[in-house]
């Protein structure tokens, strides 16, 4: 079966196929901890020495009951590389254990990326800009479409498009993001800043004071659509709270626009084919390929 086809299987066939050795083909060896190095692909950054430290504990107590996914390495005899098991790994590492249980697989670059995603989604949880950036990489990388993600790592293509879209933030609101200082939600409603210095001050001052999500949600729109837009505010306080309402439901500047006879028209920006579509599929509830064959 090729690494397409795998792809198509989904979350559970994935990590059935891969990672589990009672459904996987294939038998459990043992290798030293020092052949083994790290996934070059690995998303997540951020490891925890507090969690480590419980794991590593637990290991110790209970044994290692899962082998970690080694493949072997490209160029280097008697070396691999780690496909799924990180934290094990720095955990038994840590351990001062000379050897570990491993199950072997023969995975591409591309399998590999994903895996790794999947992994730390369902067992791990990744910050949200580590996911953001395994998507953009299968995206940059493979040139998988955001319905093909979505499909691989069980989630709404919707959500995987809003999570790439954080990566258009500023690298000091990534890192507050990244920290754990601000939700995702502050991080969405911060998008429509397109000011970065505007956008990277109100980060911190939500930080410093506590900001709930509302609160940053109506700076922003005052920030992002006030003093730097050239557009009038409406006449019509209701028209400018929907419009603010609109804002916030599709993440991204929504326009008002009133004229007599209670006619008028609605502005939505889009930046960007993926977005366009982001933004079709949360208005109709539907994909763009059920519309467009």
């Amino acid at each position: 079966m090729s690494g397409r086809d795998r792809l198509g299987k989904g979350l559970g066939a994935l990590l059935g196929e891969y990672l589990d050795p009672e459904t996987s083909s294939g038998d459990v060896h043992s290798l030293p901890v020092k052949s083994i190095v790290p996934n070059p692909v690995q998303p997540r950054r951020v490891f925890k020495e507090g969690e480590l430290e419980e794991l590593a504990a637990s290991i110790r107590e209970n044994g290692l009951l899962q082998p970690l996914v080694v493949r072997p390495a490209p160029g280097a005899q008697g070396r691999y590389e780690l496909v799924a098991g990180e934290r094990r790994l720095r955990a038994v590492t840590s351990l001062g254990w000379p050897d570990v249980a491993v199950l072997v697989r023969e995975t591409s670059d591309e399998m590999l990326l994903v895996l790794a995603l999947v992994e730390n989604l369902q067992r791990e949880a990744l910050n949200p800009i580590e996911e953001a950036e395994g998507y953009a990489a299968l995206s940059e990388q493979y040139g998988m479409s955001q319905s093909d993600i979505a499909g691989v790592v069980g989630k709404d293509r919707s959500t995987v498009a809003n999570l790439i879209r954080l990566l258009k933030l500023p690298p000091s609101i990534r890192r507050l993001l990244e920290d754990g200082s601000l939700s995702m939600g502050h991080a969405r409603a911060l998008l429509s800043v397109t000011d970065p210095v505007r956008a990277a001050a109100l980060a911190r001052t939500a930080v410093k004071e506590g900001w709930s999500v509302r609160d940053v949600e109506k700076r922003a729109r005052r920030a992002g659509f006030g003093a730097r837009s050239k557009v009038a505010k409406p006449a019509d306080p209701l028209v400018f709270e929907l419009e603010g309402a609109l804002r916030d439901s599709l993440s991204t500047h929504v326009s008002i626009k009133q004229k007599r006879g209670g006619k008028g028209r609605i502005e939505i920006q889009y930046h960007g084919v993926d977005d366009f579509e982001r933004v079709f599929e949360l208005i109709t509830g539907r994909d763009v390929s059920e519309v467009v064959e």
